[in-house]
């Protein structure tokens, strides 16, 4: 099982109010193959949104000023605990979101300038030992990422 940012999905969960569908991703939810999270929905943060950025300091402000850092800890909590509760392998999550951004952020300037940095959620998922993928690395990546799941869960045969 996968976990996957509900977004890609088409679920229309994102700060705008909006969606950012990618098929394949889709199609393994609609498969019953993924669990859909939006961490900043579990959160309660409302969609659709203020923008926020995580700050070189670690914590997540809005566009406004906001600091919201305790919604997007507390989702990440809440979807660490459903990733493990339905033995996720892995996770594919929204490329340089606040929450889910793996590698690459928005550098908290609200510029559009992109710093090297993880998501509240995705750094709790690596801290976790949950492999994180963004949707951009997901379509190589995945099916590897499945075969070794299937080794680990067989004892190691192939």
């Amino acid at each position: 099982m996968i976990l996957l940012s509900a977004c890609l999905a088409g679920v229309p969960c994102r700060m705008d109010g909006k969606s950012k569908p990618v098929p394949a991703l889709t199609a393994l939810a609609l498969r019953g193959e993924a669990i859909l999270v939006c961490p900043e929905v579990l959160g309660g943060l409302p969609t659709p949104r203020s923008p926020s950025e995580r700050q070189p300091d670690g914590r997540v402000r809005s566009a406004q000023g906001a600091d919201v850092t305790e919604a997007f800890r507390r989702g990440a909590e809440r979807a660490l605990e459903i990733c493990r509760s339905r033995g996720c392998c892995c996770a594919v999550l929204k490329a340089r979101s606040p929450s889910c951004g793996k590698d690459c952020i928005y550098d908290g300037s609200f510029s559009g300038r992109l710093v090297p940095g993880n998501g509240v959620f995705a750094a709790l998922l690596q801290e976790s030992g949950i492999p994180v993928l963004t949707e951009e690395e997901a379509l190589t990546e995945l099916p590897q990422l499945a075969a070794e799941a299937v080794r680990e869960q067989s004892g190691g045969r192939p």
